[in-house]
């Protein structure tokens, strides 16, 4: 729970859920008033001289009450081992507190941590080609492996790849998410959430109960860039909802990236369109990141040993593991490295598989995990 008193905390959740008042109304209210309980207490006329407030939104607030959505919040927070972060407590992402509207609290299950801050977004296609596939696993292992956080939207496509990816190489991630905690979107990425707010945290503007409506996911995108340093768009086409995080960065003065795809993919039309404008820096390799972002840092930042998989393998298991790598390879390619035939090599690749060490492409081709 926040550095909060209940009675204080309820006085935040009854603010934030007055119709009409965002997050920019609530943070001038905040500065006329000191806090969310004078605010409530205020007359119309004093509400209605805050600026951007007015009559109609001082009235709301004056008279809206709604005790049961409070009392509801408070018992959901205990049932999902969350709590709610303002932008007073200290574990509130530093960054996020420069942007022009942050939220004034966030639902957080799990917990931002200082060294997120030195955080990255990866962010693109919900419908990924293999190539696109590729260049999220890659550059979400490769930051990991630099101590950087993975920071995505818990989307299908690039974001569940960026996330699973840096679980995978014992890395931090968050997931910002456009509905509540009880609500996340997609449905089947539950499990995922659950590991992510071991590793890292899953956290929202948003009160429970609140569905994955199209209209929070640009609010959320807000989040995404503005909690970073800068934003890796891969694989994106020309309506992609990852172009809204890309323009917020840049909104925000932060960096923007963008993975390169081929000219001919309607699926890369959209980030090939951000290089083309100069909006984005073109990245080829994860350390094109590193030397644009280390004099912010104001250090370089060191890259550890990626750690082996984290269970035992049988010799020819490991010999296998040994031969599999990013790339894509074919099972009868496996097969003669190792003086298999393509039956036993199948074999070997399918155990490897049902441990998470490898994945298989279509054609017959393999990947590590």
């Amino acid at each position: 729970m926040a550095d909060l008193s209940m009675t204080d905390l309820a006085s935040w959740l009854t603010l934030s859920h007055v119709p009409g008042v965002g997050a920019s109304r609530f943070h001038a209210l905040l500065r006329r008033f000191g806090s969310p309980a004078a605010a409530l207490s205020a007359t119309v006329d004093e509400l209605a001289e805050t600026e951007g407030v007015g009559p109609q939104i001082a009235r709301a607030v004056r008279g809206h009450r709604d005790e049961a959505f409070v009392d509801r919040q408070l018992r959901l927070l205990d049932r999902h081992d969350a709590r709610i972060v303002t932008f007073r407590d200290r574990d509130y992402p530093e960054r996020l507190l420069e942007i022009y509207d942050p939220p004034p609290l966030l639902f957080v299950s799990g917990g931002w941590k200082a060294e997120d801050e030195q955080s990255i977004a990866i962010v693109g296609t919900r419908f990924t080609s293999a190539y696109g596939r590729k260049m999220a696993e890659s550059f979400s292992a490769e930051l990991s492996s630099y101590g950087f956080t993975v920071v995505s939207g818990l989307a299908r496509g690039v974001d569940t790849l960026a996330h699973r990816t840096a679980l995978r190489g014992n890395g931090r991630t968050v997931a910002v998410l456009g509905s509540g905690l009880d609500r996340p979107y997609p449905a089947e990425n539950r499990k995922l959430m659950a590991t992510i707010r071991e590793h890292g945290a899953v956290m929202t503007e948003h009160p429970f109960g609140t569905g994955p409506d199209a209209v929070h996911f640009p609010q959320r995108n807000r989040i995404i860039s503005g909690s970073t340093l800068g934003t890796i768009v891969v694989e994106a086409g020309k309506r992609s909802g990852a172009l809204i995080t890309a323009r917020f960065a840049l909104d925000q003065g932060r960096e923007v990236f963008a993975v390169p795809g081929p000219l001919n993919a309607a699926g890369s039309e959209g980030v090939n369109r951000l290089i083309k404008d100069g909006t984005a820096k073109l990245i080829q390799r994860v350390e094109d990141v590193i030397e644009e972002l280390a004099p912010r840092l104001g250090y370089e930042p060191i890259r550890s040993e990626p750690a082996g998989p984290a269970f035992e393998m049988p010799p020819e298991e490991a010999s296998m593991y040994g031969q599999v790598t990013s790339d894509p390879k074919h099972v009868d390619h496996l097969a003669s490295a190792l003086s298999l035939t393509s039956s036993q090599a199948l074999g070997v690749l399918l155990a490897l598989e049902l441990k998470g060490a490898v994945r298989q492409l279509p054609g017959m081709m393999f990947v590590r995990s």
